[in-house]
């Protein structure tokens, strides 16, 4: 449980009193009660607010807020408001001001717009969270901390190139290892003084955002600003947990953002949150992936859902509504995949700047007659009565997918082979086709132990980190199935080639070998032909983007190309390893091809559907003491039928009785306990 002074799935979001009048912040509170709004996030952005200059902190506005409040009902989320430092700061101290990505030194302006290494910002947004914590520490209000808000963008000036400095000299200890593993012989980079080393932007070794010359110098930048900005959530961390040891702290993360290495931020955070956006268009299969990626940061424990929109988001290039009935759907595809809060930006909709035309519980109208309102007040109603009963609950998936913001990384740097290969596009494809089937399906990184699972999906493994390797031949070996894909095993951690043969480190597992990979043209395909019936696995299927052209040294070859001079040259490959097996998938495929694999592996490893539902009807299953709660959410417009086993006897949110069928009504969802 997140904390137990709010013992239920906390529903609200963020609420900006500041701008609004007092006889307006009182109506709030009405219509909050009239929602079911129990929770607000608040000071989020307030840091000019308060803090008018280096020595003056005014909070009594925060003092009232948060009173008035807490009489009212509702709990806080507290922010510490540092995600946009104050004008006086910069003006006085312009060493918070960022360098971006052309090597401009920005004005002050708009927000995430503070350098991570500036000694000036990290010392005053360390004091302010000691501050807040000082002050609200005993406050019966506060159920969690909020550090900062979105962490994102890099810097590029010379303190961060100072800091990028000693950080290498930390990571490689000396120029002769820094040297060798940015290989920098090549183009006659070689370093002899820490000093000539500058950060890569356009102004060095990259152009157009993820072009570089060299991989090894971008990768480790990337790094080094995931670990400076990470550095600055830990120092306010730090001086909040000082005051306040018992209330968790958490920042807002952003799913697949590229440009933080969240498995590494999360150790850091006491329980993860994430801001959902999707667009009216987005699979549902991808937000559901996120919210699957956002369990697996912490080892399956339930996450924050911190923000989303009731209605619609401004910033997108085609801010369509949500339908009637959309954000009930998605707030519960939200706790059906592990989220114990359902909470929105923002409250009550902002009249000036950028984000005046973003959704909000309560519209510029300014009262409860909207559609959007009393959807969020039946929603409120409906988590009132759900109580305690979900929360802590945890899924249980026996198939797990490897995604690596690193591979990632080094995947985008690549000089080649092909401009369409999509590191996230192909992990989705795979989580597509379980979540298609109605298998649950974990998230994980490198460093998750694999042992309860039946089968690791590892698509597009490029870069193959220290032990990872071993990790999955003894996976294999125990009786795991493990499977991976074209453009795998190429390099280590520092993006050199592993010598030897693709797929590197993973050739003893796949038992195969590869000496060439064809990039294919956009409109371009290959056949894959299967050299015998496998289940669902028969005739040919199509194949594009890569295909690696390999040899078999051990594995037995089930499909072969079917065209271009490598007809005949092995395609899918499996290796018998101990008491497992290792699947190589040499191409790109089709989704058909994605279906009929993993429906015959998941058969073989007995992981069968939760439910026999119909197209459009996501199932997952979260678990606590004995019970367990089976989620179905239909993503129709139109009424569908659902087969579930005799052990679920109860919707909770009808209260009645089930037995064997379930009819859900467009985008209409059920929660059956046993």
């Amino acid at each position: 449980m997140i904390n137990e002074k709010l013992a239920k799935i906390w529903y609200g979001g963020d609420y900006n009193p500041e701008q609004w009048d007092t006889e307006t912040v009182k109506e709030d509170m009405r219509m909050f009660k009239l929602a079911g709004i129990d929770v607000a996030t608040v000071n989020v952005f307030s840091w000019a607010l308060n803090q008018p200059n280096e020595d003056t902190y005014n909070l009594e506005w925060l003092d009232e807020t948060i009173d008035r409040l807490y009489r009212n009902g509702i709990y806080v989320c507290l922010a510490t408001g540092t995600a946009a430092h104050p004008a006086w700061m910069a003006k006085k101290y312009p060493d918070v001001l960022r360098v971006d990505y052309q090597g401009r030194k920005r004005a002050f302006g708009g927000r995430h717009n503070s350098c991570p290494n500036s000694p000036t910002y990290r010392k005053y947004a360390e004091k302010m969270a000691g501050v807040l914590a000082e002050r609200y520490k005993d406050h019966p209000a506060l159920l969690i901390w909020h550090v900062s808000n979105e962490y994102s963008g890099y810097c590029y000036c010379e303190r961060c190139a100072a800091g990028f400095r000693e950080w290498l000299k930390a990571r490689y200890s000396t120029l002769d290892h820094l040297n060798q593993a940015w290989n920098t012989r090549f183009w006659g980079h070689t370093f002899y003084d820490w000093d000539e080393i500058v950060p890569p932007n356009e102004l060095s070794e990259e152009w157009g955002g993820n072009r570089t010359n060299f991989q090894g110098i971008s990768l480790d930048y990337r790094r080094f600003m995931s670990d400076s900005l990470l550095d600055c959530y830990k120092l306010e961390y730090r001086a909040i947990k000082e005051k306040t040891p018992n209330i968790p702290v958490t920042t807002n993360l952003m799913g697949f953002y590229p440009e933080l290495n969240y498995f590494e931020w999360a150790k850091s955070m006491d329980v993860v949150s994430w801001d959902n956006y999707p667009a009216i268009d987005t699979p549902v299969s991808f937000t559901a992936m996120t919210h699957d990626l956002m369990r697996g940061l912490k080892g399956g424990q339930p996450f924050m859902l911190m923000e989303q929109t009731p209605s619609q988001q401004n910033w997108q290039p085609y801010n369509s509504l949500k339908r009637p009935g959309v954000m009930r759907l998605w707030s519960y595809q939200a706790v059906a995949r592990g989220a114990d809060t359902v909470m929105f930006f923002q409250l009550r909709r902002s009249i000036g700047a950028c984000e005046k035309f973003h959704g909000a519980v309560i519209e510029h109208v300014g009262h409860e007659h909207t559609r959007v309102f009393r959807e969020t007040a039946e929603l409120g109603r409906e988590l009132q009565q759900l109580g305690d009963k979900l929360l802590d609950s945890r899924l249980d998936a026996r198939v797990a997918i490897v995604y690596d913001w690193e591979n990632r990384w080094a995947i985008e740097l690549s000089s080649g082979p092909s401009i369409a290969l999509n590191y996230v596009n192909e992990v989705h494809k795979y989580y597509d086709s379980l979540f298609r089937m109605n298998i649950q399906t974990d998230m994980i990184g490198v460093e998750e132990n694999l042992d309860q699972y039946d089968i690791v999906i590892a698509p597009v493994l490029y870069m193959v980190k220290p032990g990872f390797a071993q990790k999955l031949e003894r996976f294999v070996a125990a009786g795991g199935t493990f499977v991976t894909t074209f453009f795998s095993g190429i390099v280590n951690e520092k993006d050199l080639v592993t010598i030897g043969g693709y797929p590197g480190e993973l050739r003893p597992l796949l038992g195969i070998w590869a000496e060439e990979i064809d990039a294919l043209l956009p409109d371009q395909t290959n056949r894959i032909v299967m050299k015998q019936e496998i289940g669902a696995l028969k005739g040919s299927y199509s194949c594009g983007i890569l295909c690696d052209l390999i040899h078999a040294e051990g594995a037995e070859v089930l499909a072969e190309y079917g065209a271009d001079f490598y007809k005949g040259m092995p395609a899918l490959t499996r290796n018998r390893f101990g008491k497992g097996q290792a699947y190589y998938i040499a191409f790109s495929p089709e989704s058909a091809f994605v279906d009929a694999l993993l429906a015959n592996l998941c058969e073989e490893k007995g992981v069968a559907p939760l439910a026999d539902a119909p197209a459009g009807v996501e199932v997952t299953r979260r678990s606590k003491d004995g019970s367990s709660f089976l989620f179905l959410l239909n993503h129709n417009a139109e009424e569908a039928t659902v087969k579930v086993g005799p052990e679920y006897t109860q919707d909770l949110l009808t209260g009645q009785a089930v037995s064997g069928v379930i009819t859900l009504a467009g985008r209409g969802v059920s929660i059956l306990s046993n």
